[in-house]
């Protein structure tokens, strides 16, 4: 991983009144559907039962049969900036996360060509959706992982979450004892924009996060307001920990190891018909061993890794479970929207690359087989188990590969489903997300938000697909443009460019057909040039439209 150098230490972190009345509420129904939004952080596309995954999760299968599976469905490479167009509807270099803000250097506020897309929070210039939904009469509640800044002007409390319990960082300890990525960092949390000092005894992040959101649904069960609920799992992200009785239920499941495993998962896929019978899975990337090259000891602690990692997603799954039997306990279940998905791909960088690391700080924590996963461990699952919770893609988080912004999502509409149960292969975007739900809720989204102006929103409602009532989304929705820290890529329906450095791509553009190709494989530049030159003009004009600057791989430069 050395050879990766500074590109590899970039791409880890690559988390109804008003006084000018801008928004207008059109009642569709006499009690207005209730919002349910899962994100889970870091998780793998076919990591789910229902994805072709083999880790127990009861939970989300469940809803997706009583649901929707959308299996074209596409995040950005990373945290931060999904976050920011999950919440806006903007592109992430207008709604504030350009770079993502741990980044940002002071030097880098002082370029002549900066602006406000390029903050490192969810900025002013959009109207976010909790205070959209929270200024139309909904309750907002907010739990979990937040990473859209800092500062309690740039908090979830501060942008329409009328309760929340928040991290404000990317990541950390799932425990009490808040120990972050790495020594410089610091793991923030917040209850409605206080900071709280510290966390009770037996702590564990999805367990407490789902604990505070029931609180806020049982106390205000009886209002009549409906509810957006936001649960913003940290699970899976490393550091991976869970429960012993979880990680103990896994014991000897991967033993058989990542080249075994990466094949069942995509014959998987093959079966349920989520990819073509001929697809061809992106490689074993050279930096990772063979599985019957490794050691005895080298494969019992990467099997224990990956133990550890189904051992979060299972614990999440039965977390959800939690919520979803309140709703049906209650009478809510049949009038709430909900979505499930994750942020980006699964998370192939070692820790050791996060800014600031030091060996003595990894090497403080006990990380003996046996501890693995517990308090006062640190481990990561490692770009073998990535590939294989991102078969048959390329890459994985940070990468603008399909391996790093493709994401299972799961849609369980109001009322009753049409074509519950089934899957849908259109191509949707998380930009999509926030118009949805507005239209969902009967709000029309106008330019103005308490006095300032605000960009319209760039996604558009998909609902009737999420209901089962269409096939596809709007003419425009397979259009769309990537960039991070120099990373790029664009899409126009089956087809895709993408540019990526040496040694993870040419450095040049390369031309994909992504129906054909879901691995990323075969470069078509030289087959259909034109098409190629057409789609880098898309992708220029994508630039200029939303303001991309061009940046250095090397932020400390500037």
């Amino acid at each position: 991983m050395r050879r990766y150098g500074n590109w590899m230490i970039i791409l880890i972190i690559i988390p109804i009144v008003f006084v000018f009345t801008p928004y207008v509420v059109e009642a569709k129904n006499t009690k207005r559907p209730n919002i349910f939004l899962i994100v889970a952080d870091d998780l793998g596309y076919s990591d789910i039962g229902s994805f072709g995954g083999e880790i127990a999760t009861p939970t989300l299968d469940r809803l997706a049969q009583d649901g929707l599976r959308f299996t074209n469905f596409h995040v950005l490479p990373s945290c931060s900036p999904t976050r920011s167009v999950l919440l806006s509807s903007v592109d992430n270099h207008r709604a504030g996360i350009g770079i993502m803000g741990e980044f940002i250097t002071d030097k880098f506020r002082q370029r002549p060509d900066f602006h406000p897309g390029y903050a490192g929070h969810l900025n002013f210039d959009v109207a976010a959706l909790p205070e959209v939904l929270k200024a139309a009469g909904y309750h907002t509640y907010m739990a979990g992982k937040w990473h859209l800044g800092t500062t309690a002007e740039t908090g979830p409390h501060a942008r329409g979450f009328e309760e929340t319990f928040t991290l404000l960082q990317g990541g950390g300890s799932h425990w009490s004892d808040m120990k972050p990525l790495s020594p410089p960092q610091t793991m923030v949390y917040r209850r409605n924009g206080k900071i709280v000092k510290s966390l009770p005894d037996g702590f564990y992040s999805t367990q407490y996060y789902t604990d505070m959101l029931l609180e806020w649904l049982r106390r205000d069960q009886k209002d009549g307001k409906p509810f957006f609920a936001y649960l913003s799992y940290t699970a899976p992200h490393d550091p991976l920990h869970a429960p012993k009785a979880y990680v103990d239920k896994y014991q000897g499941k991967y033993d058989d190891g990542w080249d075994v495993l990466r094949s069942n998962r995509a014959k998987a896929l093959k079966d349920l018909g989520i990819i073509r019978a001929d697809a061809k899975s992106f490689p074993r990337l050279p930096n990772v061993k063979s599985w019957v090259q490794m050691s005895p000891e080298e494969r019992a602690i990467a099997a224990r890794d990956m133990e550890v990692y189904a051992a979060m997603v299972d614990y999440m799954d039965a977390q959800i479970k939690r919520v979803v039997d309140w709703l049906k306990k209650n009478g809510e279940y049949d009038n709430t929207l909900i979505i499930f998905f994750s942020d980006n791909g699964a998370n192939g960088h070692p820790h050791s690359v996060y800014p600031g690391q030091t060996d003595a700080y990894l090497n403080s924590f006990n990380n003996s087989l046996g501890n693995r996963g517990l308090m006062n461990s640190y481990i990561d699952m490692g770009p073998g188990w990535a590939q294989v919770s991102m078969a048959p893609s390329r890459m994985f988080k940070a990468f603008p590969s399909q391996g790093g912004i493709k994401s299972p999502m799961i849609v369980k509409s109001p009322g009753k489903q049409a074509k519950a149960g089934s899957m849908n292969d259109a191509f949707l975007h998380v930009r999509d997300i926030m118009p949805t739900l507005l239209d969902l809720a009967g709000i029309v989204h106008t330019e103005t938000f308490k006095g300032r102006k605000v960009w319209p929103m760039q996604g558009r409602s998909a609902l009737k697909l999420f209901e089962g009532k269409a096939t596809a989304a709007y003419a425009q929705a397979g259009k769309v443009g990537y960039e991070l820290f120099g990373l790029k890529a664009f899409f126009d329906g089956d087809w895709k460019i993408l540019w990526m450095p040496k040694p993870f791509g040419k450095g040049d553009w390369e031309l994909f057909n992504l129906k054909q190709d879901p691995g990323e494989l075969n470069d078509l530049s030289k087959l259909y040039p034109d098409r190629r030159k057409d789609m880098i003009v898309l992708w220029e004009q994508y630039k200029k439209d939303n303001g991309v600057l061009d940046i250095s791989m090397d932020l400390s430069e500037g």
